[in-house]
């Protein structure tokens, strides 16, 4: 497709880094224009239309790891709240759960397309299928990983305050701490109305001088994040090691009201330190979250976005996904998918409307992907439609993925293709997590004002795929999925 791929807006840089204003409390926004969600409601859906292969045969854009978006969807409905239709990025929903595809033997990625029918319940017509394209870096021993220097840019401004902010980044970073390595560092950065260097790149092995300057922190004044970001990037760039992870950890609830409050000027400065081998990576919190500025930092820091809500989420991601994903398979990682004219009459991505690109720009190096690092999975899910009389054994579409190696920037490819039959079966037959890519997906779909399938419906899906897999996560989908049903 031939949209230009937008720069977003990233919550939580944090759950990637590793692997990859005062605030104001209350109900739901009130702006018509992105107003609440309303899963099933006929008003404009805001998602993106079908394209006709006859148009358009290609479907290009970036990949993305991001997670924030079900992150801070699942703390709104858990208060009560459905998020704003511009807040529900339905690729982060899929991307937030397990799917088991097989690893590569290398360092770039295994490719696995496969698909179904829709289920009974989809109102969808008797030609539309899903295609999944699911894509698989290799994991990587903790031990073999090089050192990192991190530098935590830290927001301490009032509506830090919070329950669930402030203190759960703190818990957080002594928990960390604690799971690093002696020859790791870490650097600390507050932010309110000014900056301050709370601590400079100290080794791991001085876990109680890190210790003492995490209880430091306390809140006070306004949000200057970028403040935040200039001073964090001057204390990454003096602590620079060379062949190591370098980066820059956003944590805050990414309401800036002093400074540059807008994306631009910070982004400016954020792209220009990370084509100099620091990477930025978000944590977003909070039950108000600046989703649009954190998610724009993020994607043109070449990091991350995760979004964390409660103390134990907080620590599986610092404790399991930072400190095993602190190093990168690839670097401006892009796919390309491209239809049979005469199998595929149109397809339709559901998501990734914000990283789109040009599709002549697949093997452009110099237009920016998405990074992925060890053991990360990317999905992506295409509904299509069926030429008439298309046979089994004809092929539906060529998968293609191009990366660059983080060591030698040296550019990469590798492609698969999957014919009719694989998208052929019953849903019911289907894997339970395809089936949940499907469920999670698809109530992100209903969220941002789709009709396609009822939340009752979705609920019963990722409740049979989760006794199927034995997997909480995907339990606890099912029930978010009746809470949201609850609050239309």
């Amino acid at each position: 497709m031939s949209h230009l791929r937008r720069s977003l807006l990233v919550p939580v840089l944090l759950a990637a880094a590793l692997t990859s204003g005062a605030c104001t409390a209350g109900g739901p926004r009130s702006d018509s224009a992105r107003g609440p969600a309303r899963p099933g409601a006929t008003a404009p859906w805001s998602g993106g239309g079908e394209t006709s292969t006859r148009e358009d045969p290609a479907s290009t854009f970036a990949m993305d790891v991001d997670t924030a978006s079900y992150g801070y969807t699942r703390r709104l409905i858990r208060d009560g709240r459905l998020p704003e239709r511009a807040e529900v990025r339905p690729e982060e929903f899929v991307n937030s759960f397990r799917q088991d595809y097989p690893q590569p033997a290398g360092d770039g990625f295994a490719v696995h397309v496969d698909g179904a029918r829709l289920p009974q319940q989809h109102e969808a017509a008797d030609d539309e299928r899903l295609l999944r394209v699911g894509l698989q870096t290799r994991a990587e021993d903790r031990r073999d990983r090089p050192d990192a220097a991190l530098t935590f840019v830290v927001d301490v401004s009032g509506s830090m305050d919070e329950p669930g902010r402030l203190d759960l980044v703190r818990d957080a970073l002594h928990t960390l701490v604690d799971q690093l390595r002696p020859t790791d560092s870490i650097a600390i950065v507050e932010f309110s109305t000014r900056a301050r260097v709370v601590r400079e790149m100290t080794p791991v092995a001085e876990a109680r001088t890190l210790h003492e300057a995490i209880d430091s922190l306390r809140t006070r004044d306004s949000t200057n994040l970028e403040a935040g970001l200039v001073l964090g990037y001057r204390v990454a760039r003096d602590g620079f090691r060379e062949g190591r992870t370098n980066r820059v950890i956003v944590l805050s609830d990414g309401l800036a009201n002093t400074g540059s409050t807008e994306a631009e000027p910070i982004l400016r400065r954020v792209r220009e330190e990370a084509q100099k081998q620091i990477t930025l990576l978000g944590v977003g919190v909070g039950s108000d979250y600046g989703d649009a500025l954190m998610e724009q930092l993020a994607d043109r820091g070449d990091g991350f976005a995760v979004y964390v809500g409660e103390r134990e989420q907080a620590r599986r991601v610092f404790v399991q996904q930072l400190p095993a994903t602190l190093s990168l398979r690839a670097l401006d990682a892009k796919v390309q998918v491209t239809f049979d004219e005469a199998t595929v009459t149109s397809y339709r991505l559901i998501g990734y409307d914000n990283r789109a690109i040009a599709d002549e720009s697949f093997r452009d190096d110099r237009v920016d992907g998405g990074e992925v690092g060890p053991g990360h999975s990317v999905t992506a899910l295409y509904a299509v439609r069926l030429a008439e009389g298309a046979s089994a054994s004809t092929r539906v579409a060529r998968v293609q993925v191009r990366w660059t190696a983080p060591k030698d920037r040296a550019p990469a490819e590798t492609y698969e293709s999957v014919t009719v039959a694989a998208l052929d079966r019953p849903f019911t037959e289907a894997s339970p997590r395809l089936r949940t890519c499907y469920a999670a997906g698809y109530f992100a779909e209903a969220l941002r004002g789709g009709t396609q399938a009822r939340l009752a419906d979705l609920a019963a899906i990722a409740q049979g795929a989760a006794e199927a897999t034995d997997d909480a996560e995907v339990r606890d989908l099912s029930r978010l999925i009746r809470e949201a049903d609850a609050l239309r």
